[in-house]
């Protein structure tokens, strides 16, 4: 009986139009082969048993207690898709707090992360062939580790295992809202090589692709096989000016939201404006080259500036590529050993949307710096204020991230003991060039000392634009050293079969060194250290620890319609002490076509370096002030900004804690329909999460005290008729607190559907879905802030929010050579409120000039992606491929408060497909 698949009518499938769907069906796979070689005939039954992710016994029925979905490689061809980030972010049960390559301006960036069941990419465990992988080398958000899914190549893929289950009892930490398991080939005979071409119908992203897979040697002749692959692409960027509205502008006034002439001081552009001191308005440096001249009756002229349509990327240039090698021995019978190599190496190019500006609030607020009398570009003869966005000064980042990995491996039988024994050598370093942007000491040198032309940028030099712009290079490291040693057997027979035992233990060392992004320089204004560049986020960690590690698991089919599992695992950390996770699952089987099963475990996450070690971080949100707040100051004041998050770690944060359980059913009444529904429950207990920053903000405009430890900084008050008035806020400080819970729940739906039809024909179906029924988190002072369905969190990575409903669709048919796949993937929609911010009911995360809700109905629409996907073997060793990506060029639903998308009103997490626009691909497939 295969997993994952959830009984629906025949009459509802047979009627569906065939329209794709998810990739990833839950048919029975391995997690990893625990095959032994045969020595007598008690062995030889071991030859038919894989190991299954969360599970440390061999079996042979593969569906276990747990749900497990599978992908394989033929569903992964099927897709289209041709990295791992793409294939596992696909997944249904990824939500809130996932990663995405087009989050380019996050502490992250570069990397990609996957987050089962919305608990984000720290509580989702990583594997490759069942064994840990080094963290990001860089934390999400400066706080939360996880594994880069850009650094895992394809190539040499066999399939991907997703347990949507919690898994400490086996694996330890992380584990808590499931496991993602990437099962590398484990031989390979032959060559196989792939070259692939794609292109934008709108213009940019173009891409290539090349791999080669190529082996030799027989296990049981030879007594070895190994094998290697090579892996390469590069994706050129895409241009939000290549894309139509709204994609391609930050002035949303034609549809009732905000402009481009509001403010000044925040978008003059790289014209630059200039305020008279006596009249008080304002009148652009020179002559407008981004714009036409904008007047405002009380506020004066400057040029139209739009930074998203000037420098938006909707997608970053990026090129990946790596190496895995292998090669496996059979030293005996009953004993075989491998050794696996990889290095991996992914570079991605981010620019800023709009240069750096004068104007900033932290970490020297300069909102209000004058050019002095002397300056020649100031024609008034006295100091007067300054409005300028450093366009001659191109201003981003370059990341380069490598990842490098070497496994050893010894695996036989001892007696009745079948043991494998494996030690792993994982280190990543991230290069981080960052560019352009200005030093406060910089600026100021040159407007006092004249260096700098206003006026006329092109007549600046190179060093004197390096003079204001130094820019700054840094390497962060992460290592993950492991041993580990297990063994299983059988012990004796009960009514359903023989009970079998698994022991288990494990050491392991983890570090992580980021250095600082922003170093600190002696303020002039105050001579206390302070950040060095403006405008600009903060992060550092260090730290390491050692972890140790023993687990055991017992399988006992008590009848042959009912099966129970136990198991349990000891953890010490040198750096927050001891743990046990235990899991207890059945599986009863009142009918053969009829599976009931079910979890029930307990979990746990050490705190990440971020959270308890020497570190701090600073980032940046998207934030509008109350319309409160709006109705006592100006236009210009009450814009969306960049509201400062600063939050230290805390050495006395306790880790997080998880009770999990899973109820659910499989059926399989015919040969040709498997199907499966489960539902979880998943409650964290000591929540790990920056100062609550709603209530902060809420004492702030209430004048009321803070909580302890938690300070809002006020920025630069409004002036003019407003002059005294309440300032917004700039920054809230705080540091990390174990919250009082988070709860979440939900079900997954699974189905697969094959039919055979006159002529060859086959037709496959396959359907997964998650639905999230709550997903809310309460707070020490009693406040709960539910989230599902939301924008919310979002102070949490790309502030995405949590979609209710997510789901795919696919469909094949088989025809001879021919394969066509249509895939159809659904995200519902959701409200553009978020609570964590304090926007609650409504109150929308964006507001219109008139303080009405933008858009209208403060909520973002559903996603729509439809991809197609081809292939036709010309003969046994050539065939081609073909793909069209977003097919009917459905364009993303609107979102102007995700700041993920850097200004350009959609959100990548769930739309990303939809902003690229129809997409070609072309390849071919060479294999002997």
């Amino acid at each position: 009986m295969t997993r994952n698949k959830l009984a629906l009518s025949l009459a509802g499938l047979l009627l569906a139009p065939i329209a794709g769907t998810a990739f990833a069906q839950s048919a029975p796979a391995a997690a990893q082969d625990q095959t032994q070689p045969a020595s007598n005939q008690s062995n030889t039954k071991q030859l038919q048993t894989i190991t299954v992710t969360g599970s440390a016994l061999p079996r042979v029925d593969t569906e276990t207690p747990s749900p497990v979905t599978v992908i394989t490689a033929q569903q992964i061809a099927r897709s289209g898709f041709t990295t791992i980030s793409d294939v596992v972010r696909a997944v249904s049960a990824d939500n809130s707090g996932s990663i995405p390559n087009a989050f380019s301006n996050g502490f992250a960036a570069g990397a990609s992360g996957v987050a089962l069941r919305g608990l984000t990419v720290n509580s989702t465990l990583v594997l490759i062939d069942g064994h840990r992988v080094a963290s990001y080398a860089v934390s999400d958000d400066g706080e939360r580790s996880f594994v880069d899914l850009n650094t895992i190549p394809l190539a040499a893929v066999e399939r991907i295992e997703v347990l949507k289950d919690g898994a400490s009892s086996i694996y330890g930490a992380d584990a808590i809202a499931g496991v993602v398991n990437i099962i590398m080939k484990p031989g390979f005979k032959g060559v196989e090589a792939t070259a692939d071409v794609g292109t934008s119908q709108h213009g940019g992203g173009f891409t290539r692709k090349a791999t080669l897979l190529a082996g030799g040697g027989d296990l049981d002749t030879d007594h070895y096989n190994g094998y290697f692959s090579v892996q390469y692409q590069k994706d050129n960027d895409i241009l939000a000016n290549q894309r139509q509205f709204p994609l391609n502008t930050g002035d949303l006034s034609s549809i009732g939201g905000s402009g481009l002439a509001g403010a000044p001081g925040r978008l003059a552009g790289p014209n630059g404006a200039i305020q008279n001191p006596t009249t008080g308005l304002w009148q652009p440096l020179q002559a407008c080259t981004t714009g036409p001249l904008v007047t405002v009756p009380g506020q004066g002229s400057w040029c139209r500036y739009d930074a998203v349509n000037y420098n938006g990327q909707i997608q970053p240039a990026m090129e990946q590529g790596g190496i895995y090698s292998r090669i496996t021995i059979k030293i005996n019978d009953t004993t075989k050993a491998y050794l696996s190599a990889s290095f991996n190496q992914s570079k991605l190019e981010a620019p800023t949307l709009s240069g750096n500006s004068i104007q900033t609030s932290t970490p020297i607020n300069t909102n209000n710096i004058t050019l002095p009398a002397t300056n020649p570009s100031n024609p008034f003869g006295v100091a007067a204020p300054i409005s300028y966005n450093f366009g001659d000064i191109p201003s981003g980042f370059n990341y380069n991230n490598h990842a490098a990995r070497i496994v050893g491996d010894v695996a036989g039988v001892v007696g009745d003991w079948n043991y494998d024994v494996t030690g792993v050598i994982n280190h990543t370093w991230l290069n981080t060039t960052q560019y352009g942007f200005i030093t406060y000491s910089g600026l100021i040198n040159a407007i006092n000392n004249n260096t700098y032309n206003f006026v006329n940028p092109s007549a600046n030099t190179g060093a004197v634009r390096q003079s204001i712009a130094p820019g700054y290079d840094k390497t962060s490291t992460s290592d993950l050293d492991t041993l580990d040693f297990s063994a299983n057997r059988e012990l004796w027979d009960l009514a359903g079969g023989p009970m079998g035992v698994a022991l288990g233990a494990q050491v392991r060392h983890e570090a992580q060194d980021d250095p600082t992004l922003n170093p600190a320089t002696i303020n002039p204004l105050t001579g206390l250290p302070t950040l060095e560049f403006e405008g600009l986020g903060n992060a550092h960690t260090k730290g390491s620890r050692d972890v140790t590690g023993v687990y055991g698991e017992f399988d006992m089919p008590l009848l042959e319609s009912l099966e129970l599992d136990a198991s349990g695992r000891f953890d010490h950390y040198s750096d927050v002490g001891n743990n046990f996770s235990p899991k207890l699952g059945f599986k009863w089987k009142p009918l053969d076509w009829v599976a009931v099963r079910g979890t029930y475990s307990k979990g746990f996450r050490a705190p990440s370096f971020a959270e308890n070690g020497s570190s701090a971080s600073q980032g940046f949100v998207t934030y509008q002030t109350p319309t409160s707040f709006q109705a006592n100051h100006s236009a210009a004041y009450n814009l969306p900004y960049a509201l400062a998050e600063f939050t230290q770690a805390n050495p006395n944060i306790k880790p997080e804690k998880a009770t999990n359980f899973t109820f659910g059913v499989v059926v399989q009444p015919t040969s040709w329909l498997n199907a499966s529904l489960d539902y979880y429950n998943i409650k964290k207990t000591n929540v790990i999460v920056q100062a609550d920053t709603s209530s902060a903000l809420a004492a702030y405009y209430a004048g009321t005290p803070q909580a302890p430890g938690v300070i809002v900084v006020p920025d630069v008050p409004d002036t003019g008729i407003y002059a005294g008035n309440q300032a917004r806020p700039a920054e809230v400080i705080g540091e990390y607190i174990n919250a009082n819970s988070l709860k979440t729940t939900g079900v997954d739906l699974d189905l697969q559907a094959h039919f055979d039809f006159s002529n060859n024909i086959h037709y496959i179906s396959e359907l997964t879905g998650t639905q999230i029924f709550e997903w809310q988190m309460q707070f020490p002072n009693g406040v709960t802030q539910n989230y599902v369905g939301t924008q919310g969190p979002y102070n949490l990575s790309s502030g995405a929010g949590t979609p209710r409903t997510r789901a795919s669709w696919a469909n094949t048919i088989e025809y001879g050579p021919l394969t066509v796949t249509g895939t159809l993937y659904f995200t519902s929609s959701y409200a553009n409120i978020a609570e964590d911010v304090g926007v609650g009911p409504g109150m929308c995360l964006v507001t219109s000039p008139n303080g009405a809700n933008f858009p209208l109905s403060c909520r973002t629409g559903p996603t729509y992606d439809f991809d197609l996907t081809a292939s036709y073997a010309i003969n046994d060793h050539i065939s081609v491929t073909g793909s069209i990506m977003n097919v009917f060029d459905r364009a993303p639903p609107f979102d102007p408060a995700d700041y993920s998308g850097a200004g350009m009103n959609y959100n990548p997490t769930w739309s990303q497909s939809n902003a690229i626009g129809r997409f070609f691909n072309l390849g071919v497939k060479v294999k002997f």
